[in-house]
């Protein structure tokens, strides 16, 4: 009987193990499709420390009740709980004393102090006005920001002073720009874009010159100068950032300058309203409209003056860009760039000051030495790149990335590219000496130092440009050591003893997991969420090989390979978006759906083949601008190389090859189906870009220009001009309210292909999408039309 009772045992978990997993060819787009929370799972987030590093808090939503709620689970493990407060009562932002012995903060518009033993709080001002950023300048002493003015106040004592008298100027031209803000911009930027249109649509020129639509243009170029007349035209600073230097001579401070002539926004119509009227969502700028920067200013406090520094006297100011070689006819003038100064650094005892300048034509960035007391500026490290300024923890015109004091208060840190990868540095203010102190073929990215000081901790891609790992190395450079040990991806959070590590770390089949273990290389760690739900378990995914194979050029590329069991002949290429950013590693992919979705097209035979294409992070500078001035070219040379990677060496057949993305990957989409046709035979652009020149300022003008500097840059960059080679099966999908990508963009290209007299496309509208889509049915829809496009086309023998 015992033998009867132990076959029985055995054949009922053989059958309950089996009915666990299901086939992936079980897998369909509605499933993959619906709710993430309910299928895949949410998995824990915005982890942070309690102060005695023993509990460990984060965001999470284990039974898709909603929205993630903070859960707290102890250091050494146990069952998640929910958690009120993960500030255990203490303020959500604060400033130490030097000993830690207090923190000051700011409730209610008031400044307040508590002692850290007692957490006895002492209220220090009281007032109508609403203070901010209070923190210590000595253990005695507080600073304070009201109503656009510092202030200190001596705890002892309780004396305030005020130590400047800024008045703000009126923002009656800001609001007279706002008003007239579909009438006003750049007028040059206005005229490049209706020649533009004009090129790329032959029914809009026939208008264009018929004589009775030139009378209606010519009426509104006279409202819109007279409109542009009466914009006011005064700057309107706001004082920012104020900030006492360590021995109370000056107070820094910031100032932004809004743009003279306003930039004119976009308008996106919203169709679907509660109230029965379309309404309009006001939208960004377009890329070329005139940009606002900001400026850095000092008060000596004694002398009752200040003065802002002088941005023509950085080293190389009137420098032209390359790129104006290609422009022989034009007169350029060498005259100084706009720059936004954005970060002043102060050394503790005062010694030194450094400024952080970088300039908006996103040539060059600049760590200055600045002499407060004369404005003189001494160089430290100018980074120039032809391309543009950029890479992990670097600085942009909008803020300094990876930038600080040593506790010697001699020494700066910060990032560069110099190398051809970012890395650290160090700059000694003592003997003027720069020091690099990591270095190879991996990026850096987070660095901090201990809370001794005596060490760094930085997460790198040492080991493979798909592994992410956390590292420690002495401050002043030396033996790097691993600390994580399971590959994938591993986002730490230390705790604040230093002496444990919560970890999220994902692989390429698994999202993320939290895990605890001891901050010591080869620790153990342990496992503290559960996070993935039944739907989702119930397959077993299949795991892409990281493969690699030559570009035209010579490069490597790695790619995610998805090999069926069973090929079909047809092959698949997906294009991830964002340009600047990394998919063929081996941690669960942002891309998640796309990833379910690869592992369905797998499981119905097709080989897939997923690209990290010029332009993606994790490989270093050259990677990353080996799309400058040129968006489709080697990028999409990368998508077709990887096309013929397919047919010789996974008997791929030539006329059986298709390609998706969303975004930019929706752009080299539409690319590979105008310029290759040959190659690309279906294809389904998302959300996709079709002319660079209705794209946003930051993203664009970094890789293309502006459209009035480099036209050349975006008419060989942008796919409306060259829709006249469609000759495949082309799927256009677009959010109509999309405010990043707008749906004018495919509204514009649609009517190209009509008036091209094209055939074999079709549009997919998504009236209450935005650029990211929020509704299962919306993304159901989507995609099970890219599947419909492949299997009737590339699917078919």
């Amino acid at each position: 009987m015992r033998k009867i009772l132990l076959s029985l045992s055995i054949v009922l978990w053989v059958t309950s193990s089996f009915a666990q997993t299901k086939p992936l060819t079980d897998l369909t787009v509605e499933e993959i499709m619906q709710s993430q929370s309910k299928f895949v799972g949410t998995p824990p987030s915005r982890v942070s420390w309690s102060k005695d590093s023993k509990t460990i808090f984060f965001n999470w939503n284990p039974e898709d009740s909603g929205n993630a709620t903070t859960y707290k689970i102890g250091k050494n493990g146990g069952t998640p709980e929910k958690a009120d407060d993960r500030n255990e009562g203490w303020p959500s932002s604060y400033v130490f004393n030097d000993n830690e012995s207090k923190i000051v903060f700011v409730k209610g518009g008031d400044v307040y102090t508590m002692d850290i033993k007692s957490k006895a709080e002492t209220q220090i001002t009281s007032t109508n006005a609403r203070e901010s950023n209070a923190r210590f300048h000595t253990n005695d002493v507080i600073t304070f920001v009201s109503e656009n003015n510092l202030f200190s106040v001596n705890t002892k004592t309780g004396l305030i002073s005020q130590l400047t008298n800024f008045n703000i100027e009126s923002n009656d031209g800001q609001t007279a720009r706002r008003n007239s803000n579909q009438n006003s911009g750049n007028r040059e930027q206005d005229s490049w874009l209706r020649k533009d249109q004009l090129e790329t649509s032959s029914i809009l020129k026939d208008q264009r010159n018929r004589p009775r639509n030139q009378n209606r243009f010519r009426n509104f170029s006279n409202q819109q100068q007279s409109a542009n007349s009466r914009r006011g035209s005064v700057k309107l600073p706001n004082v920012r950032n104020l900030r006492l230097s360590p021995d109370g001579k000056y107070v820094s401070f910031s100032v932004y300058y809004a743009p003279e002539k306003g930039a004119k926004n976009t308008i996106v119509p919203n169709y679907v309203t509660q109230s029965g009227y379309t309404t309009d969502i006001r939208a960004r700028t377009k890329v070329g409209g005139e940009q606002g920067h900001s400026k850095i200013g000092i008060y000596n406090i004694a002398d009752d003056e200040h003065y802002m520094l002088d941005t023509e006297k950085l080293p190389g100011i009137s420098d032209l860009p390359d790129y104006v070689k290609d422009y022989p006819d034009r007169e350029v003038e060498a005259k100084p760039r706009l720059v936004s100064a954005n970060t002043i650094l102060w050394s503790k005892d005062g010694q030194y000051t450094v400024v952080h300048f970088a300039s908006h034509d996103n040539k060059d960035r600049w760590i200055m030495r600045l002499l407060p007391d004369s404005g003189d500026l001494i160089e430290v490290d100018r980074q120039r790149d032809e391309a543009w300024i950029a890479g992990p923890g670097i600085g942009s015109e909008f803020g300094s990335g990876t930038f600080g004091f040593l506790p010697d208060n001699k020494t700066i840190y910060f990032q560069s590219e110099k190398s051809g990868y970012s890395h650290l540095y160090l700059h000694d203010f003592s003997n003027g000496v720069q020091t690099q102190l990591t270095s190879g073929n991996f990026e850096v990215y987070g660095p901090s130092l201990s809370k001794d000081g005596s060490k760094w901790y930085f997460t790198a891609n040492m080991k493979h440009p798909g592994i992410r790992h956390f590292y420690s190395m002495p401050v002043k450079g030396g033996k790097v050591t691993q600390i994580t040990t399971e590959d994938g991806n591993n986002q730490v959070t230390l705790s604040p003893d230093e002496k444990t590590l919560a970890v999220l770390h994902s692989y390429i089949d698994r999202p993320n997991e939290l895990f605890v273990q001891a901050n010591k290389p080869g620790a153990k760690r342990t496992q503290l969420t559960e996070s993935l739900q039944d739907g989702f378990k119930q397959y077993d995914w299949y795991q892409p090989e990281i493969v690699t194979f030559t570009a035209e050029d010579g490069a490597t590329v790695h790619a995610r390979l998805y090999k069926p069991e069973n090929p079909n002949g047809a092959g698949v290429i997906f294009v991830h978006g964002a340009g600047y950013l990394q998919n063929v590693h081996y941690w669960w992919s942002t891309y998640q759906r796309e990833y379910m979705f690869n592992n369905m097209l797998r499981a119905q035979g097709y080989t897939v083949l997923d690209i990290d294409y010029r332009a993606s992070s994790g490989y270093g500078r050259d990677w990353r601008t080996g799309i400058y001035r040129h968006m489709g070219g080697k990028d999409l040379s990368d998508q077709i190389d990887g096309a013929k990677y397919l047919r010789e060496e996974h008997g791929i057949e030539s006329d059986r090859i298709g390609m998706y993305g969303g975004s930019y990957g929706g752009f080299i989409t539409l690319f590979a189906m105008f310029q290759h046709p040959d190659v690309i035979s279906a294809g389904a652009a998302l959300r996709s870009v079709t002319d660079w020149a209705h794209y946003n300022h930051g993203y664009t003008s970094n890789i293309l220009n502006t459209p009035v500097e480099d036209p050349i840059a975006y008419k060989r960059s942008s796919p409306i001009y060259f829709a006249d080679g469609l000759e495949g099966d082309l799927l256009i999908a677009h959010g109509m309210v999309d405010t990043n990508v707008h749906f004018q963009d495919v509204v514009r290209l649609a009517q190209k292909l009509i008036e091209l007299g094209k055939d074999d496309w079709e549009m997919a509208l998504y009236p209450v999408e935005s650029h990211g889509f929020q509704t299962p049915s919306s993304w159901t829809d989507e995609y099970k039309r890219i599947y419909k496009l492949f299997q009737n086309t590339i699917g078919k023998k």
